[in-house]
């Protein structure tokens, strides 16, 4: 299947997602607590078999359920994505204990999961950080040490932890550890976002793990990282399409409404050449997100490559387009509870975490400097 084009049956699913999204997600996501992690809106994501997909499907479908929950429902949407961060690692590096103590929970929502790699000291260099796992046996580890900026904390049950087993190591040096949250010595707090999101910090003091608690190989914990966020960063790219066309599709009814100087405000050159604008760079994001991961299901070799560059365009896209929906709603759209405020509030997250656009950039440059050459 082409990358720019969705076959019939793929659209009407998207369509399909937005309106249960609109009619059944909305009203649990707005009974709610911002910044807490919504139970009853991940049990009816369950329900719905939207979690379940997220292990039985590949990233072109992440990221079509991403964008189109995230059109109609940005909470709903993120539910589901911090469920698949936390998790994938467990479903595509786990232990076949593993996967059959959580992976079922995950799926139906009565579990949670979060995805622990940042650091107070070690965010976008995430090779830097410090958490260490000292050991404590020929099998066992004691973990020391904190996280920051970590999703679905503290109120998370199984956190995928990343921790140091070999000082001065760098990045070879990390193991990937499952860490449910009922260990002696884990304890967290929530930290208050711009963005509704639940976000918090985790402190271990000598956490008990174990070999059976190794996600992957002992040292490899950055592939598992890596690899994970290789499948996510196209798909936060598509959440940031979805809030784009949201703030769009908003502007087109509204400056089409509104009369201003005479007329309709879409008769003004100045704005329809502006909405012209958001049009097309919401489409070029759209299309880079659909090739990334089109190629992550190929298995195409230069897919850091195009996840970076997707989730860079397409977050910078959406910042752009929700501020000029912003601009030309005016004063409207600051009102609490406007979608074009909350999408404000929304839209400014996503260019930082999972990596900053900086990181993204570095990553590209990277890629594009070590890539073979053109055959002479």
């Amino acid at each position: 299947m082409p990358a720019f084009s969705l076959e019939p049956a793929r659209a009407a699913w998207c369509a399909e997602l937005r309106a249960l999204a609109a009619e059944r997600l909305r009203p649990l996501a707005e009974k709610g607590e911002p910044g807490r992690v919504n139970r009853p809106l991940l049990a009816a994501l369950g329900r719905l078999g939207l979690l379940r997909r997220l292990f039985a499907s590949g990233a072109l479908d992440l990221c079509l359920m991403r964008e189109s929950l995230a059109y109609a429902c940005t909470e709903a949407e993120t539910a589901l994505a911090l469920q698949g961060l936390g998790a994938h690692p467990v479903h595509a590096h786990g232990t076949a204990a593993q996967r059959a103590r959580w992976l079922p929970r995950v799926s139906d929502g009565s579990a949670v999961a979060a995805f622990a790699l940042s650091e107070p000291g070690a965010g976008s260099d995430a090779a830097a950080l410090s958490l260490a796992a000292e050991r404590d046996g020929p099998a066992s580890w004691r973990l020391t040490g904190e996280k920051c900026w970590i999703s679905n904390a503290p109120e998370a049950d199984v956190h995928t932890v990343f921790a140091r087993t070999t000082p001065g190591a760098g990045a070879r040096g990390v193991t990937a550890f499952l860490v449910p949250a009922d260990r002696p010595g884990l304890t967290g707090t929530a930290l208050d976002m711009l963005s509704p999101h639940p976000i918090g910090a985790l402190r271990f003091d000598a956490v008990p793990v174990t070999a059976d608690d190794v996600l992957g190989a002992t040292d490899r914990g950055f592939r598992v990282a890596m690899t994970t966020l290789d499948l996510f960063r196209p798909s936060v790219g598509a959440f940031a399409v979805g809030m784009a066309q949201a703030a769009l599709d908003a502007t087109l009814a509204h400056t089409a409404a509104r009369d201003a100087f005479g007329g309709p405000l879409s008769a003004l050159q100045t704005v329809a050449h502006q909405v012209a604008e958001m049009a097309v760079r919401t489409e070029a994001a759209r299309l880079m997100v659909y090739a990334a991961a089109t190629a992550y299901d190929d298995g195409a070799p230069d897919v850091p490559k195009r996840s970076a560059m997707a989730k860079l365009l397409a977050t910078e896209t959406a910042q752009y387009v929700v501020d000029t929906a912003v601009q030309l709603h005016g004063a409207r759209a600051l009102r609490r509870g406007h979608l074009l405020e909350h999408l404000y509030r929304e839209v400014r997250a996503p260019r930082i975490y999972e990596g900053a656009s900086e990181v993204q950039r570095g990553i590209i440059a990277r890629e594009l400097y070590t890539a073979p050459g053109p055959a002479r």
